[in-house]
């Protein structure tokens, strides 16, 4: 019962991550109090600013807590530069790229849509995952599986939203394609990340992702610099360092859920992250559904749900 607790503490915490993304690219009531937000504009640059300033906060924090959980971290990382070893190496660094991708696109899509709904259709990555999977692996989809896939597609197309006057049609697709990318990119991730984990411990493979998204995220601003208006530094910094402590406590405390009701139940459970994010933006911001995105978000939780106990019953 408790690791249940810890993995749904850890989707409610990297919902607020979510949420507080949300709240720097768009100009927001918070907790019906505060006007605050729409700091930076949701585009390429944006993102790798912000994604650049939470990882500062980040990337150490993982660092210490690594050295803690596994003390032979070092040695496993410095065992990378051997010949022998270069493969793993090149396929942990992919994994960092593929990170730094799939976090790009999925803050614009934040930017651009409600929050509950670019969770949602991020989440259609498992369907990807699966296809990749089978592609790589030669792990074909069983009947229930694309069964399953074809529900988690439906339940995403019904979170669509309709354009208005604060959103324009051309937002909204942008918004939606950005998020679906991401869900692609993390797919990717997660076929490389399932090769790498088989020669490499996740903790220091873990923190190598993060990392290679700060140099990534820093290279990208040199290279696509901010335009020369003048930004509020202080609501940024304060969201960002918000952002990065609440994300780091979601990742540790589901390693945390892992080790104590293992992958495939922790998956399960985290299947509830679109719905716990959309409730987070109700509560906190007053991002709002209709029904029937409501129902497309049910749809999508409960596939990937499904998806996952199905997964763990043919293992």
């Amino acid at each position: 019962m408790l690791g249940i607790l810890i993995v749904l503490l850890s989707s409610f915490f990297l919902s607020f991550h979510n949420v507080t993304v949300r709240v720097l690219f768009s100009e927001h009531l918070v907790l019906s109090l505060f006007l605050l937000g729409g700091y930076v504009k949701p585009d390429l640059q944006s993102s790798f600013l912000l994604m650049f300033m939470r990882m500062l906060l980040v990337v150490p924090l993982m660092a210490s807590v690594s050295f803690k959980l596994y003390p032979s971290a070092p040695q496993e990382f410095l065992s990378l530069f051997r010949r022998e070893r270069r493969d793993v190496m090149l396929q942990a660094l992919g994994c960092g790229v593929l990170m730094f991708l799939y976090i790009t696109s999925l803050y614009i899509g934040i930017g651009l849509i409600p929050t509950g709904i670019a969770l949602t259709i991020f989440f259609t990555y498992p369907v990807f995952t699966a296809l990749l999977s089978w592609k790589f692996f030669g792990d074909r989809p069983t009947s229930f599986s694309w069964l399953v896939m074809g529900i988690i597609l439906v339940g995403s197309v019904l979170t669509v939203p309709q354009s208005s006057a604060t959103n324009s049609s051309n937002t909204i697709a942008i918004g939606i394609c950005a998020s679906l990318i991401a869900g692609i990119f993390n797919a990717f991730y997660n076929v490389l990340a399932q090769k790498c984990l088989q020669k490499f411990h996740p903790v220091p493979f873990t923190w190598i992702s993060f990392a290679s998204t700060l140099v990534l995220s820093g290279l990208s601003l040199l290279l696509f610099p901010l335009p020369s208006a003048q930004l509020d530094w202080t609501p940024m910094w304060i969201g960002s360092i918000f952002s990065g402590l609440v994300s780091f406590l979601g990742h540790t405390l589901n390693n945390l859920g892992i080790r104590s009701i293992g992958a495939t139940t922790a998956s399960i459970i985290g299947a509830s992250s679109p719905a716990m994010t959309a409730l987070v933006a109700w509560a906190t911001i007053s991002e709002t559904l209709n029904l029937i995105q409501c129902v497309g978000i049910g749809i999508v939780t409960l596939g990937i749900a499904l998806l996952s106990r199905e997964k763990f019953l043919r293992q």
